[in-house]
């Protein structure tokens, strides 16, 4: 992806955001020497901040996610039980714009609508080892109420409902009818090694360099 398009998605998310009342946190709009600075370790190390991908496909249109990362906890207070050991973003899902078929090995997590068109969410379970199955259904909750999905199932979330899912339960989503701002709040969040896909594609964009940012993305944060 080029980092003018990369803004220009920015930008309207920003705009359908606060359409909606959310306030972004302090750090969204913290320039790249702030974040060099030493109290910004926790939130460099914790990955907490605007991430924009086509998962390296080049169809951001097409297939593709807005998200930011608001708190995430350790992986070792997760290992350890104790601590702080959950995360929530905010995630833009636009018009027919698929995030693609994946699961989660240890993460846990509830997908929440909250506003805008309906929020459509295709569900598969797996077989023994965790694999997906295009045989397999499944169970999960919404809004703390049991619902059995046959395999590629897509649940119609309205604005205010919500599904959890759990390790093994394959999914893909995308906006039905319009755009779709939409809250996540999970397990301790691990994007480098946490996100197994169906079909074999990555996880973050890659950059083309023709403007300067205008924020930093997660996957910036190395090259700091």
């Amino acid at each position: 992806m080029k980092r003018s398009e990369i803004n220009k998605i920015m930008a309207e998310a920003e705009e359908m955001i606060a359409r909606f009342g959310f306030q972004l946190p302090p750090f969204a709009w913290w320039t790249p020497d702030r974040f060099r600075a030493p109290e910004a370790q926790v939130i460099v190390d914790r990955r907490c901040g605007w991430d924009i991908t086509d998962y390296g496909q080049g169809r951001f249109g097409e297939m593709g996610l807005f998200l930011f990362t608001l708190r995430n906890g350790r992986l070792e207070d997760l290992r350890a039980g104790q601590g702080m050991c959950y995360a929530e973003k905010l995630l833009i899902s636009k018009k027919d714009q698929l995030s693609p078929m994946h699961t989660h090995v240890i993460k846990a997590e509830d997908i929440i609508n909250r506003g805008g068109a309906t929020l459509a969410v295709e569900l598969y379970g797996s077989d023994a080892e965790g694999r997906f199955d295009e045989t397999a259904g499944g169970t999960v909750m919404c809004d703390g109420i049991p619902k059995d999905f046959a395999p590629g199932e897509v649940l119609k979330l309205a604005p205010g409902e919500s599904v959890t899912l759990m390790p093994g339960d394959w999914h893909a989503f995308w906006g039905d009818g319009g755009h779709v701002l939409i809250g996540e709040v999970s397990m301790v969040n691990d994007d480098e090694t946490d996100n197994i896909f169906r079909e074999p594609i990555g996880r973050f964009a890659e950059i083309e360099e023709d403007e300067d940012p205008r924020h930093l993305l997660v996957s910036d944060y190395k090259s700091l």
